[in-house]
């Protein structure tokens, strides 16, 4: 039976071999002046005369120079909201596009529109082939490659408008999968296309049994509700029982180390994690081999990258940029420091600031960790917090006192006194003391961050602590979101939504 297997390992081993590594940098200009020539015509490319940027004799310096970064409600009201009020093309990027990626994000209530080109799509195809060849990199058996894969996204089921389709970019990107992909494709076409997640995940739970599962893929807070679901249906003691032959779990969207404590109570034996980058705006980058947890940027398919220095004097309280932060290209970017990922791509996105941080742990190899999110940076009383000194020191609550805290948020405000403190909300099925807890997540807190520490002396008085259910971080999300898809938790929140997140917190219980 794994004859099938070992040949299908081998043609991955042999297209990876014989694929030569390009010249990064050469890539990457490759890639802006290509994104500039074809969308030279449009409304966009005419304004900031892209043109003229071909013909200069630094067209990245020149491109810089020229056009304004752009966060999507920037780039929405000035050009995207033509696509919809006056039924135009050519305005970002030659055409319309066939589909939007609807995201909420991570904050608010207000659905974005982000177009999804046909090149878009291609590219994101192509980074599918480049992730499926790299798994010839990871110690795999043959028969894996004859097992069946579970991709938990958004609907399938999208929603015709006009000359378009919307849904959630998992949704979009699962409706065009290769007819040769399709019978290892599960859930199936019928149960991708339920809009209700309960209903989706119930009927994958009744079908479980009929498969032979061999990976998982999906982000890491609903493929463990997914998991829950599917051990409590079938009375089992972890997920193993059922899909004995999984092996591989490919991650995206967020840092997986929040969530793998409690994601490893769910396996009966280790699998292999495999992180990768995609974005409602497109497939940014991909883990290609073992023994890191650091993905390669894909620096060849669509999309060029500028990186903005994360530093709390380029950052506005709502997470967009300063007029005067400086973005700088690949070639000046330097290990281990982080930035505020740019993005210009082949659906028309150009200079747009996607919201993550990210720092580079190999720049030999280009690869990169993202590290939170610009909103996500807690910086009320200079106590200049990004979320991952947030998850290193939740991590560390994590290994002291032998707990899971899958999620958490967290916000500064005044307290009854009249002084600022950090108000943190854990969520955790474990036993322990919220007193405890608070003393040692300050102490981490200031262990790993000498402005965290400087603050606490100063205005920042000290640190609340109180432990809710892991569920309670679902059921805010599906009330005030949509449960699934690509919809993420906001860590850290302004003290108007947390007083709303607290209220939700009191009216549940």
């Amino acid at each position: 039976m794994a004859l099938f297997g070992s040949i299908i390992k081998s043609l991955i081993e042999i297209k990876e071999n014989l694929t030569p590594e390009g010249d990064a940098l050469k890539d990457q200009e490759e890639v802006l002046r290509n994104l500039l020539k074809k969308a030279k015509d449009t409304e966009f490319g005419r304004h900031y005369d892209f043109e003229r940027i071909l013909n200069s004799d630094n067209i990245k310096k020149e491109f810089a120079s020229t056009v304004p970064y752009f966060d999507y409600h920037k780039i929405d009201k000035e050009w995207w909201h033509k696509y919809h009020d006056d039924g135009a093309k050519n305005v970002t990027w030659p055409g319309r596009p066939p589909y939007f990626a609807i995201s909420s994000g991570t904050t608010g209530k207000t659905s974005k529109r982000i177009p999804v080109s046909d090149d878009m799509l291609e590219a994101i195809r192509k980074a599918g082939i480049k992730q499926v060849s790299a798994l010839s990199n990871f110690d795999l058996p043959p028969d894996f490659f004859e097992k069946e894969i579970m991709m938990l996204g958004s609907s399938t089921d999208l929603q015709k408008q006009g000359d378009h389709q919307e849904g959630e970019i998992s949704g979009i990107s699962a409706s065009n999968i290769p007819f040769w992909f399709r019978s290892y494709y599960k859930p199936g076409e019928e149960i991708a296309k339920i809009d209700e997640w309960d209903d989706r995940v119930q009927k994958i739970a009744e079908n479980a049994k009929n498969w032979d599962i061999g990976a998982l893929s999906g982000i890491p807070s609903w493929m463990e509700l997914m998991l829950k679901k599917v051990i409590e249906y079938h009375d089992l003691n972890h997920i193993h029982e059922i899909w004995p032959n999984l092996q591989v779990y490919t991650s995206g969207g967020v840092a997986f180390e929040p969530y793998e404590k409690s994601f490893n109570k769910l396996l009966g034996k280790p699998i292999q994690v495999i992180d990768t980058y995609l974005a409602s705006e497109g497939f940014l980058a991909l883990q290609d081999r073992p023994g890191t947890n650091s993905m390669k940027l894909i620096l060849d398919g669509g999309v060029y990258f500028e990186f903005v220095p994360f530093k709390p004097e380029y950052i506005n309280e709502d997470g967009s940029l300063t007029k005067d932060a400086p973005a700088i290209p690949l070639e000046e970017t330097r290990k281990e420091e982080e930035y505020v990922l740019l993005i210009s791509t082949v659906s028309g996105a150009w200079r747009y600031i996607i919201g993550d941080t990210i720092k580079f742990t190999n720049k030999e190899k280009y690869e990169i960790r993202i590290t939170g999110r610009t909103k996500f940076f807690l910086n009320v009383v200079g106590s200049q917090l990004s979320v991952n000194k947030m998850n290193d020191a939740i991590k560390s609550l994590e290994d002291k006192f032998d707990i899971s805290i899958p999620e958490f948020v967290v916000a500064a405000k005044r307290g009854e006194d009249g002084e600022y403190y950090h108000y943190w909300y854990l969520a955790t099925e474990d036993n322990a003391d919220a007193e405890e807890l608070s003393e040692a997540l300050d102490h981490a807190l200031k262990e790993a961050n000498k402005n965290y520490k400087v603050a606490r002396s100063k205005a920042l008085k000290g640190v609340k602590v109180k432990l809710v259910s892991p569920d309670m971080f679902h059921d805010w999300n599906a009330a005030n979101k949509k449960k699934g898809g690509q919809v993420k938790m906001e860590k850290v929140m302004n003290e108007e939504k947390f007083n709303e997140w607290e209220q939700f917190v009191q009216d549940q219980k």
